[in-house]
């Protein structure tokens, strides 16, 4: 069944639901039944309580996995992140200033062509994974480093590798010096929650000022590396501005922030998400530990089961149509990824962890022009990472049953994993 009446009277079952993942904490911190239940009963489903003022073609939600690969691939579907924010239902002067906020900072993560084509181009490069697979040598060297810090016994995985790990790995490509790195978890995290479907005017001023404060760093990096270029990623992309390639400044600052935010974010997650449904899975654990040449797939797996990024969402340009559904132009559409990951009709058995799984990529990484660009990455240092873990440590101890979510949806990641380390 699928609902598609704008003018329901009432707030249906559907619409619970919806309500319950995206707007309360114990929705985000255990969504999957509730994704099974829309994907079964309303697929592809139009909102009844959105917000005064918001997208005047609706909000859709989607949750099968076909549906979201669709939408997410399709040219008239985009990423209008200024058109976005009426879902918030800000008042008329709040959301002007929003809007002119971020129109002021263009990103890859929120254009498209030909800006997305030229942004993401600038970066590309660094990113193949060709180039990511030279950098395994050095993510070994720093996974070593951190776990020799950390020793055996009794840890917060989250707080000493998950977090630690990532941001030394895409701060040496940035050429972020090492004191400067922790500072970012916090401002991150901050300016991250503005990519959560239902934000408050408290969260987006926290946000917004989030955002400053690493623009203004960058600009200091900026100085810095103008006058002593390196071999880094952020010498690179400052070389491009001065050669004039139409990188502007708030460009510059934008792609800086970008690249270092979701170099680590989502990563910490896949080790948080992953290692914590690994202990809970000790037949998968001891399988991938005895057959380490299941390490790639058991890492698409593994991304797939608890996604680091659970929704996307696109604009419809024009009015549209996917798989039979039409979507008017204004439309948000909202794409449940962390759902599509468990569709019965494109993983067999869904809910089950199986670190051999071979039934093709999860939509984890997202889909279309604006496809994960650090994917190749995030997959190198979950492998580097779970691969170490099982080499070093004869046992691993879960400490907490039911460690804490983070208060969020679009991210997907644990506020901690207690764990005691055994070394082998």
């Amino acid at each position: 069944m699928t609902s598609t009446d704008a003018a329901t009277p009432t707030i249906g079952p559907a619409d619970a639901l919806v309500f319950e993942l995206l707007a309360t904490p114990e929705g985000r911190a255990d969504p999957y039944p509730r994704y099974a239940r829309l994907q079964e009963h309303w697929p592809v489903h139009r909102l009844v309580f959105e917000a005064p003022g918001s997208s005047p073609g609706g909000t859709w939600v989607l949750s099968r996995f076909d549906h979201c690969q669709a939408v997410l691939r399709h040219p008239r579907l985009g990423k209008d992140f200024v058109a976005m924010q009426r879902r918030w239902g800000l008042a008329e002067g709040e959301l002007a200033a929003q809007q002119a906020f971020s129109a002021a900072r263009p990103s890859m993560l929120f254009s498209d062509p030909p800006d997305h084509t030229r942004l993401r181009g600038l970066v590309a490069k660094a990113f193949t994974p060709r180039t990511v697979e030279a950098l395994r040598p050095q993510v070994l060297r720093l996974t070593d480093e951190v776990l020799d810090t950390i020793g055996d016994g009794e840890t917060d995985v989250m707080a000493t590798l998950a977090f630690p790990l990532p941001v030394k790995v895409i701060g040496e490509m940035l050429g972020v010096p090492p004191a400067d790195r922790p500072q970012f978890q916090g401002l991150v995290r901050a300016s991250a929650a503005s990519l959560e479907p239902f934000v408050s005017p408290e969260v987006l001023a926290t946000s917004n000022a989030a955002t400053l404060e690493m623009e203004e760093y960058f600009r200091h990096l900026a100085v810095e590396r103008r006058r002593e270029p390196g071999p880094d990623l952020f010498s690179q992309l400052i070389a491009a501005e001065d050669d004039g390639d139409q990188l502007s400044e708030l460009e510059l600052l934008s792609s800086a922030i970008l690249l270092f935010a979701a170099g680590f974010e989502t990563t910490t997650n896949l080790i948080g998400n992953g290692l914590l449904a690994l202990l809970r899975h000790p037949d998968q654990l001891e399988r991938l530990r005895r057959d380490p040449s299941l390490m790639p797939s058991a890492v698409e797996e593994l991304l797939r089961y608890d996604s680091p990024v659970q929704v996307n969402g696109r604009i419809a340009l024009d009015d549209v149509e996917v798989d039979g559904h039409p979507f008017p132009a204004g439309s948000t559409v909202l794409t449940l990824l962390g759902a599509a990951n468990r569709d019965p009709r494109r993983f067999p058995d869904p809910h089950r962890l199986d670190v051999g799984r071979r039934d093709g990529a999860s939509m984890s990484f997202g889909s279309g022009i604006h496809f994960c660009l650090g994917a190749a990455l995030a997959r190198l240092e979950g492998q580097v990472v779970f691969g170490r873990l099982l080499e070093r440590y004869s046992r691993i101890e879960l400490l907490d049953d039911s460690p804490r979510y983070r208060d969020s949806i679009t991210l997907r990641g644990l506020a901690e994993l207690p764990v005691r380390l055994h070394a082998a």
